[in-house]
């Protein structure tokens, strides 16, 4: 299936797999791109060598082309740009809007520039300054998320730029990309299905606990880091929103420790990255020490498999999820179901049923 999309990254399939923390690793990537679809390195959770290995592990493994997400307000931003170009990498896709001279340099360098957005402004400001194409993520999507469904923001976003759109928040099978692809999209992107297959190296408790999730049992809060998180529902989380904001900090200031020492990053560093983090998105300070609680709490889950200390990050659509094929199984089921469903509908003109 060919897209615009498709013709830009150069994959077989419009397919992304997201660029999640601590569950994006070269294994998954490398198996997604094996697949035709692309493949990203989540580079936030990694020190600039871990994500320097990583990159070269992927490549071992794969001719592919697949890339990595960065945050675009982390202090050593550009440090990270420049291992991607040095490295070849074809695409890079930001969690924030990046700046425009950050752009410049990647495409002055080749690199696909592929930022995420949840809203069209922000869909519009990236455009404007040269990004190749934009990830668009609805309400239902896992993580940190906005509250327009997808189904609402992604005719927005379609119609506001000329650039090609991928759908995000809510996908997980062939009829979701063919419903994106009526809206516009060039492709679509899943995160919470791909950490849901054989080649994703998250726990098996912890798989397992996301497949006995029903779509009730996904639920928002901002308890963990201060800003909207779309997770699954758990005792932890209703034990943190529970609990008063200075016991929060508290914790947050520990686990901000934590993440300082297994990355080697110093207070200095972290400060900074506090006061872009801030300005970026008009955090009060208070928000900025929470934001500590989200890399250790998922890392707990994702890495340790302790779902009773950490968090699981997750989309609304980890309630339709039965199973754990792998990459390559998914996507070839996705395909299929995709073509067929094109295949059933009826030609132009035609009366329906």
């Amino acid at each position: 299936m060919r897209t615009a999309f498709t013709e830009l990254v150069g994959v077989r399939h419009p397919l992304v797999q997201t660029g999640m923390g601590w569950v994006a690793g070269p294994r998954l990537v490398s198996a997604t791109a094996r697949a035709g679809a692309l493949g990203v390195l989540a580079s936030a959770t990694m020190s600039t060598e871990q994500l320097r290995a990583a990159v070269r592990e992927v490549k071992s493994r794969t001719d592919e082309p697949f890339g990595v997400n960065l945050r675009a307000d982390a202090g050593d931003a550009r440090e990270r740009v420049r291992i991607i170009v040095e490295e070849g990498v074809a695409v890079a896709s930001f969690a924030l809007a990046p700046s425009k001279e950050l752009i410049a340099e990647l495409k002055g360098a080749g690199v696909v520039v592929i930022p995420s957005v949840g809203a069209r402004r922000h869909a519009e400001k990236v455009a404007a300054w040269g990004a190749d194409a934009v990830i668009v993520q609805g309400g239902e999507g896992g993580g940190h998320t906005g509250e327009v469904a997808t189904t609402v923001l992604l005719p927005q976003v379609v119609d506001a730029v000329d650039i090609p759109v991928v759908a995000a928040g809510g996908f997980h099978d062939g009829r979701g990309l063919v419903a994106a692809l009526a809206y516009g999209a060039a492709g679509i992107a899943m995160g919470t299905r791909f950490l849901l297959t054989s080649d994703s190296t998250v726990p098996d408790a912890v798989k397992a606990r996301y497949l006995a999730a029903g779509v009730k049992d996904v639920t928002v809060t901002t308890a963990v880091d201060g800003l909207p998180h779309r997770m699954l529902r758990t005792e932890l989380v209703a034990a943190l929103e529970r609990a008063g904001r200075a016991r929060a900090l508290a914790q947050a200031v520990r686990r901000a420790a934590g993440f300082r020492r297994i990355f080697g990053i110093g207070w200095s560093r972290m400060v900074r990255d506090g006061l872009a983090m801030k300005h970026g998105k008009d955090l009060s300070w208070s928000q900025v020490l929470l934001a500590a609680n989200t890399p250790m709490l998922l890392k707990a889950s994702m890495v340790d498999g302790r779902t009773d200390l950490g968090v699981m990050a997750s989309g609304q659509v980890a309630g339709l999820i039965e199973d754990l094929p792998s990459c390559a199984e998914l996507v070839e089921r996705v395909m299929a179901q995709a073509h067929a469903v094109l295949g059933a509908l009826p030609p132009a003109g035609a009366p329906a049923g």
